[in-house]
């Protein structure tokens, strides 16, 4: 089931985050900068600024425990939006979760005109699960993250707009 993340999620969320940037990241991003940045940008009271400021979804599997999440911000004067986290704990990737998180999204964002993403580039599971999505890849490039030196995948999701019958 796909909902509206609620205040109980929060430690959730911040388990679902801490394990699923350990299992994609190891090798990629060392440990002490995940752990800096999860801490910093899942601490309790930014999950509530969030909340309040973003769209936050859950994915809760059968027994009505989250299982996965995606953050995405509300769509801006120029029609955008960007999808600023989705993560499926590893146990259940590739079950159709992060597909009805997306659909969910982009359900919510039917008056947008693009949804971007921004990925490390070394994520390969990331990077496929965009594309297969309909995502385009739009640009490569370097920058630091947490002053360590990262490749950034940028892409764009076009959003269809829904046909009107007559």
């Amino acid at each position: 089931m796909i909902r509206p993340m609620t205040v109980e999620d929060i430690g959730y969320i911040q388990q679902i985050a801490h394990v699923t940037w350990n299992d994609t990241y190891a090798g990629i991003i060392p440990e002490d900068i995940q752990i800096a940045f999860i801490k910093r940008s899942y601490s309790d009271a930014m999950m509530m600024k969030r909340m309040e400021k973003t769209h936050l979804l859950v994915a809760e599997c059968e027994k009505g425990t989250p299982i996965g999440f995606l953050n995405f911000t509300k769509k801006d004067e120029d029609g955008d939006s960007e999808l600023t986290a989705m993560y499926i704990l590893p146990t259940y990737q590739h079950s159709g979760y992060g597909k009805k998180l997306f659909d969910q999204s982009i359900c919510m964002l039917e008056d947008a005109k693009q949804l971007f993403v921004y990925v490390d580039s070394s994520n390969k599971a990331g990077r496929a699960f965009y594309e297969k999505q309909g995502f385009e890849l739009l640009d490569v490039f370097e920058e630091t993250f947490e002053g360590y030196p990262v490749e950034t995948a940028q892409y764009v999701y076009y959003i269809p707009k829904p046909v009107l019958a007559y």
